[in-house]
């Protein structure tokens, strides 16, 4: 059961989605659900509403709102080159700093829908990004975050959320697409070494033969069968350290 909303965030109006369990049952703990590229569509819909059936209420928030409309894009998008060059202008102006001050209202949303439990997040693409700063700057809410093919996760970059290890105080989770120019080995190791050092129960873990985008139905690298691995995966963390 989805519906649509309104987030006074940080720098305006964002539009958003709350998703709760189609078969009525109430819930408590809630989720942000940080999207990708592309922004909030079918495919992430249907993503955010199989993580409502498995007892939570979720947040999708677009995170391109001060751009105005826009697309619409898919996972196909990408190959054209006006489509890809007006998806990296909207990326490239949506900071770190930026989706980090949203989160504050992302959460207050949560709250006002119900989500008075544990709170947890998830990212895929840009998204994963964003969802481990939000665990950094929202310690003492998040208890549980995972990436999914994320880029740039420890970069150089003076945002790259690996600096912000050590404010993470919930589990974390991090799924490797096997090939991935976004999130190179290097890039791996650094993440891994900061987390470690940052005291954070974490695991990351390396989809083997899997594309950046693989879990995201309309991406056509899609892999059903790493999708729902990557599924298993979500649903435990979210299982385990939400309760």
């Amino acid at each position: 059961m989805m519906k649509q909303i309104e987030i006074n965030a940080a720098d305006g109006i964002a539009t958003a989605t709350i998703f709760r369990p189609d078969n009525g049952a109430s819930a408590e703990r809630g989720i942000i659900f940080y999207m990708d590229a592309m922004g909030p569509r079918q495919a992430l819909y249907d993503m955010a509403q199989r993580l409502a059936d498995s007892g939570y209420i979720v947040l999708l928030p677009d995170l391109f709102y001060r751009f105005g409309a826009y697309g619409p894009f898919d996972g196909t998008s990408f190959s054209d080159p006006t489509a890809r060059e007006k998806i990296m202008t909207m990326l490239r102006g949506t900071t770190q700093e930026m989706t980090k001050r949203d989160g504050a209202s992302f959460l207050d949303a949560l709250t006002a829908a119900g989500a008075t439990g544990t709170i947890g997040a998830v990212g895929y693409c840009m998204g994963g990004a964003r969802a481990l700063t939000a665990a950094a700057a929202y310690c003492d809410r998040i208890t549980a975050a995972a990436s999914f093919h994320g880029g740039n996760l420890a970069s150089d970059a003076e945002d790259s959320p690996h600096r912000l290890a050590a404010d993470i105080k919930g589990r974390v989770y991090i799924g490797v697409a096997g090939i991935d120019s976004s999130f190179p080995p290097e890039q791996s190791a650094r993440l891994a070494e900061a987390l470690r050092t940052g005291g954070v129960d974490h695991m990351i873990e390396n989809y083997v033969g899997m594309a950046h985008g693989w879990t995201v139905s309309d991406h056509g690298v899609y892999d059903e069968t790493g999708a729902e691995r990557h599924w298993k995966r979500l649903l435990n963390l979210f299982e385990e350290a939400l309760a």
